[in-house]
């Protein structure tokens, strides 16, 4: 369908206005983080006083936990202050763009689960606690990557990497540290704000301390579980610079790269839990496709969890790993390699008495 310019201009005022809407929701959920938190904890605590003296008095350390985690929710708070720093005008155009404090109290239902699950992909990403985790997901792409490309033989940054859905970029920054070019792209604002900091402001290894499990309410096998603390990075992309470059874009992986003009210009993109996250993965096969270089390669890892799947507001269809396959070698992709029992965790609190393990997919395909 053909627009005229003022359809396209309203187009691009309502896409604008979108953004900053969004973009506002966002730093108010973080921004109000505490004050929600607190909310939950004095919910708990009021409950408490209503209960006769005597079990009041058996749940004086229950009590005394939900006090600590406020203080565990305090410190969390301080650094999120630190994400939040020279980002109001980020995302925005111009200076008459930036966020005033009116417009963050304004905001009626911030997302405090997005802030929670923002600071457990940290620990996941960038913590020695995460170290299985990355061991599970990121290093069968990582061998698979170096075994594939002779990277040593070539320049760095000759070999280019797409990462779609690169969270807190963790491995981009892998990727890189190998000497390829490596691009992450991302959707979520949440994941954005807070890898900008991990990139480019955290000047030494494990400099930053809070408490990832505080709002756990839960599965707790000990009281101190929620209490428990880890610092990051791990490792300081600015103390240990990767040797190839690495890049962020922000939005939609289909409207960014559904009209790409880098078509044919990749040598390999890299998925880790994210076909998944499509309302039509057919969609996102056939966007990679193009996107490869003849000869160029795709590796997957995760499994079918599909985002949409019961979400009423969404259309969304989940066709199982046999159909996916079926796509992809229709699409024009040759198998290389394939694993379809990867034993996987994502964001799992060890210390948890619920914990969640896939059976992911792995695969190595190549565009012929």
């Amino acid at each position: 369908m053909n627009h005229n310019s003022l359809d396209q201009e309203d187009d691009e005022k309502y896409f604008d206005e979108t953004e900053r809407a969004n973009f506002i929701k966002v730093i108010s959920s973080f921004k109000n983080y505490k004050r929600n938190c607190f909310a939950r904890i004095d919910q708990r605590l009021c409950f408490l006083t209503t209960l006769p003296i005597r079990q009041q008095q058996m749940l004086e350390k229950y009590k005394k936990t939900l006090n600590s985690s406020k203080q565990c929710v305090e410190q969390n708070q301080r650094i999120i202050e630190k994400f939040l720093s020279g980002v109001d005008s980020l995302f925005v155009n111009s200076k008459n763009d930036i966020v005033e404090p009116e417009e963050i109290l304004k905001i009626a239902d911030p997302d405090n689960d997005k802030v929670i699950i923002t600071l457990k992909q940290i620990v996941r990403d960038w913590t020695d606690l995460g170290a299985e985790e990355r061991d599970q997901s990121y290093k069968p792409i990582l061998d698979e990557l170096t075994q594939y490309f002779d990277i040593n033989s070539m320049d760095k940054n000759q070999l280019r990497v797409l990462v779609p859905g690169a969270g807190l970029a963790r491995l981009v920054y892998e990727i890189s540290l190998r000497g390829f070019y490596c691009e992450g792209n991302e959707f979520s604002l949440f994941m954005l704000i807070v890898s900008n900091f991990l990139l480019n402001r955290c000047l030494m290894n494990n400099v930053h301390e809070f408490f990832p499990y505080c709002h756990n309410f839960m599965n707790n096998l000990n009281r101190k579980d929620p209490l428990l603390s880890c610092t990051f990075p791990d490792v300081s992309p600015y103390q240990n610079p990767p040797r190839g470059e690495m890049n962020m874009i922000a939005g939609d992986f289909i409207q960014v790269y559904g009209q790409s003009s880098q078509f044919s210009e990749w040598d390999c993109v890299a998925t880790c839990f994210f076909i998944d996250c499509a309302n039509n993965i057919v969609d996102f096969i056939e966007i990679i496709y193009k996107l490869l270089k003849p000869g160029g390669i795709w590796i997957n890892l995760g499994p079918l969890l599909y985002h949409f799947c019961d979400m009423p507001s969404e259309l969304s269809i989940e066709p199982s790993y046999e159909d996916i396959r079926a796509i992809i070698q229709t699409v024009g992709f040759e198998y290389l390699k394939e694993d379809k029992n990867v034993r996987t965790k994502y964001s799992q609190n060890e210390l948890s008495m619920a914990r969640l393990e896939y059976s992911s997919v792995f695969f190595v395909v190549k565009k012929k």
